[in-house]
């Protein structure tokens, strides 16, 4: 059943708190858990640290579009896709956020900054229209496997844990864009996958940092 706006709002609080106060909650166990912890060495530790952070913050920017596009559809496949959708990705926020907390380092200071300005962009992409904000959908899953695929060629070999949240991370977002490409998404014009791009640059430079 269509949640209603009120419905979505609540929820929408709920996660939110979570997200920006680091209470995320994962219905799935971690890939890591059942993996090996090895040796690394401090410039490891840190390598593998700062990835993990920029991963936790594009997870937190997940959380706050799959939030804004699922308030703002009036279709109920699309709202329910976007809804599991964004507990998938809650659970790669937790898995992140614990496997940078065993790292020894924190995340990004500025979550909420990266919540608001996530949750600006899939409301515009929304009001769009369910088709674009479909293909909004499509190309940030694509552009963020790719990401997670060049993490998995950063990250020290002997980070297997690390390894294992990535991997499983970039699997769940494949099968998200293959879902809205199912459910009827557009192609984004050229300018605006490169806008995407250029936003996405700016935050992963910085997150790995701050």
């Amino acid at each position: 059943m269509l949640f209603s706006n009120i419905d979505h709002l609540v929820l929408g609080v709920d996660r939110a708190l979570r997200v920006v106060s680091g209470q995320a909650l994962a219905r799935r166990p971690s890939p890591a858990q059942a993996v090996r912890e090895n040796s690394l060495s401090d410039q490891e530790k840190r390598l593998s640290a700062g990835l993990m952070r920029v991963n936790h913050v594009g997870e937190i920017c997940a959380q706050a579009l799959y939030d804004a596009q699922a308030q703002f559809t009036n279709t109920a496949a699309i709202s329910q896709q976007f809804t599991h959708s964004g507990i998938e990705e809650e659970d790669h926020l937790a898995w992140s956020a614990q496997r940078i907390a065993e790292l020894n380092s924190r995340p990004s200071l500025l979550t909420p900054l990266w919540y608001v300005g996530a949750y600006v962009c899939g409301t515009i992409a929304a009001r769009c229209g369910d088709a674009t904000s479909l293909g909004f959908v499509v190309e940030t899953e694509k552009q963020v496997a790719a990401h997670l695929a060049s993490h998995l060629e950063k990250l020290p070999v002997e980070d297997s844990k690390s390894r294992a949240i990535v991997e499983q991370m970039r699997q769940d977002e494949i099968a998200h864009g293959a879902a809205a490409l199912a459910l009827g998404a557009s192609d984004l014009p050229l300018p605006v996958k490169a806008t995407m791009r250029a936003m996405a640059k700016v935050m992963t430079t910085t997150a790995y940092y701050i």
